[in-house]
């Protein structure tokens, strides 16, 4: 059995959406720090598709947030709005 080197990630560019979507829930309070990857993911694909209201992105995340649901819409609400993304 060999080990192979792992595989190269090349990191999202510094304005594509994918980085606005994760930095968007940088500073939400959560007890893991990979619900911060979950609900950064599901914010994302809020973004791209716009198929659902964010609202239902954070839900879906399943986060385990240590504020609101609520809070923690309006605070990524207010980002997005700061980058002048509306939804």
């Amino acid at each position: 059995m060999t080990t192979k080197t792992p595989s190269t990630v090349k990191p999202a560019g510094e304005n594509t959406l994918e980085q606005t979507a994760y930095a968007a829930v940088a500073g939400i309070p959560t007890t893991d720090p990979h619900d911060l990857d979950r609900l950064g993911y599901n914010v994302f694909l809020s973004l791209r598709d716009r198929r659902d209201p964010l609202e239902i992105a954070v839900t879906t995340a399943r986060a385990r947030l240590q504020i609101s649901e609520a809070e923690a819409v309006v605070r990524i609400r207010a980002f997005l709005k700061g980058r002048g993304i509306e939804l």
